[in-house]
């Protein structure tokens, strides 16, 4: 599972194949933005609810709450904790901010957004572990059990923990004995280190997310050491499908 990232320069998060690729969140920011503007929303105001922003732009909740995170990045939004998202800074009709002194407003790095991210990850993730669960080795269990251990070892270490808990995810794709999947599970997790990431990351990471995603662990790994692909498949989806459910909870 991966719940945290340190805070990586923009153009450390950008590969080639993400230059000049528009994606859908921070289309969506675009968009919000402008209607900020043509509803004559004031700074200091409250934006407008993620159902209704949903709703009105016809798009997911979780599409939603990436574009408010872009918005949060670029200087024109602040999210509170227990009360929503406020208006900062708005657009003009030229795009530059409206409030006095401010320059151009800062746009996040192009990577995959959290939800989209996350989502491949359960698709791929779950099936690289019923794979697992059949062709493992015990060496490979050996190496699994010491990420597993090593997760719980450092729970109070938020940066040791998220190593440890990357180096488990990839020791079940190595398992499988394919370097192509090994391949691409490493590359989900490199991708895991955009602003945007980190953002939504600062605002739902929690101890509590650790503690479950502990128990999650164990349960991937029970089902590894008993052979058994169906429990490890559902093991591993139930992980990050909750996962999914932290994010996408009302804002602290």
């Amino acid at each position: 599972m991966k719940t945290s990232s340190p805070s990586p320069s923009t153009e450390a998060s950008v590969s080639p194949e993400d230059q000049g690729v528009e994606r859908p969140y921070l289309r969506l920011a675009t968009q919000i933005g402008h209607l900020l503007v043509q509803k004559g929303i004031k700074v200091g105001e409250r934006l407008p609810s993620e159902r209704t922003l949903a709703d009105h732009f016809e798009v997911s909740r979780t599409a939603v709450r990436e574009a408010i995170i872009a918005l949060e990045l670029q200087g024109m939004l602040e999210v509170r904790g227990g009360s929503g998202a406020y208006v900062v800074q708005l657009p003009s009709a030229t795009g530059s901010t409206a409030r006095a002194g401010a320059g151009a407003p800062f746009m996040p790095s192009a990577g995959p957004g959290p939800f989209e991210l996350l989502r491949a990850r359960c698709l791929i993730e779950s099936e690289i572990a019923a794979v697992a669960a059949e062709t493992r080795k015990d060496s490979d269990l050996d190496l699994i059990f010491e990420a597993l251990a090593d997760m719980r070892l450092h729970m109070d270490d938020k940066a040791l923990n998220e190593a440890a808990d990357r180096r488990f995810h990839l020791r079940i794709a190595e398992s499988t004995g394919n370097s192509v999947l090994l391949q691409m599970v490493t590359a989900m997790w490199d991708q895991a280190k955009s602003p945007v990431w980190a953002k939504i990351d600062q605002h739902f990471h929690t101890t509590a997310l650790r503690v479950s995603s502990q128990e999650d662990h164990q349960r991937i790994f029970d089902a590894l050491m008993k052979r058994d692909p169906q429990a490890a498949r559902a093991a591993m989806r139930a992980h990050l499908e909750r996962v999914i459910q932290e994010f996408a909870q009302a804002w602290r």
